[in-house]
């Protein structure tokens, strides 16, 4: 049973999971849980937890939402996937709330970095899902880095998701560091996988004892320079020993618009390039999705 899933009250239509996070997003000042942390910078980081509930009649790989053609003009918890509340908290309060679930919950942390275009809420959401569909018995948390949640902001993502490179790896550094976090299994989308890739490579060279600790790491439609990764990345990567598995899809449209801006092919996508390794478990997963753009296959 979860330490983070709290089973619907007598009554209730929904169930709620308490998901932790780390962010260098900008607090707004408004008081809406989903306005709470904006798409700008900010100079240090946050951390707390945010409860999400989960309806019902959930389909798993579902993110439920109003619709328009169902009459539904505002968020149900009932019906659908909701950000409850978020709250911060002091960087020691954090870690001490994170080990005390770590040893409630087997020592498995579920870490997810989310990828361009998404705000704090949609991150949240995502976390919150992942965890409830999977019966993941552990802590699911998530860093969010300042997306700008805007389609045609793609450029302005990729600034902030390399300003926000050394955030992370400080994130996954004190993650790692808890003697308590002894299961954690990693998990970045798009984008969100350039700071990854370059954070762990980094710490778990620094680092080797955390190797150990990371039983998995799973790069989801990662949207980063193919050459780039096989030249700088891989090695230190792959070489760690830790069980690394890429999603990749020739039907992703987000990657094939990433290579046309970029000028140069993504590691998430399939087609003759895909990448196959030792050391790396590649599936090739088109067809899968059947979202407009085909890139958010891993949510389910």
């Amino acid at each position: 049973v979860s330490a983070v899933v709290k089973p619907p009250e007598p009554g209730a239509k929904y169930a709620t999971v308490r998901v932790f996070f780390g962010t260098d997003r900008n607090l707004t000042g408004k008081q809406t849980p989903s306005l709470m942390f904006g798409p700008e910078r900010s100079s240090s980081m946050r951390y707390g937890f945010s409860d999400v509930s989960i309806p019902a009649n959930h389909k798993p790989g579902e993110l439920e939402s109003p619709s328009l053609w169902r009459l539904e003009f505002s968020p149900n918890p009932e019906k659908h996937v909701v950000l409850l509340r978020s709250t911060i908290v002091p960087k020691e309060q954090y870690f001490s709330e994170v080990a005390a679930r770590l040893n409630a919950s087997r020592d498995s942390m579920l870490l997810f970095v989310h990828g361009y275009n998404v705000t704090f809420e949609g991150a949240a959401l995502r976390t919150a899902q992942m965890t409830y569909d999977l019966k993941f018995p552990g802590v699911p948390t998530f860093f969010s880095w300042p997306s700008k949640a805007d389609p045609a902001r793609y450029t302005h993502d990729e600034t902030d998701i390399e300003w926000a490179t050394s955030d992370l790896k400080q994130f996954l550094d004190d993650i790692l560091t808890r003697p308590e976090a002894k299961n954690v299994y990693i998990i970045g989308h798009s984008m969100g996988n350039r700071a990854l890739t370059r954070s762990l490579a980094a710490l778990l060279t620094e680092k080797p004892d955390f190797r150990s600790k990371v039983k998995e790491i799973i790069l989801a439609a990662p949207d980063i320079d193919l050459e780039t990764f096989k030249r700088e990345t891989a090695a230190a990567l792959v070489g760690s020993g830790c069980p690394i598995t890429l999603y990749a899809s020739s039907s992703d449209l987000a990657l094939r618009m990433s290579m046309e801006i970029n000028g140069y092919p993504r590691l998430g996508a399939a087609g003759p390039g895909l990448v196959v390794m030792p050391g790396l478990e590649t599936v090739d997963a088109t067809g899968v999705d059947t979202s407009f753009l085909g890139h958010s296959y891993y949510g389910s």
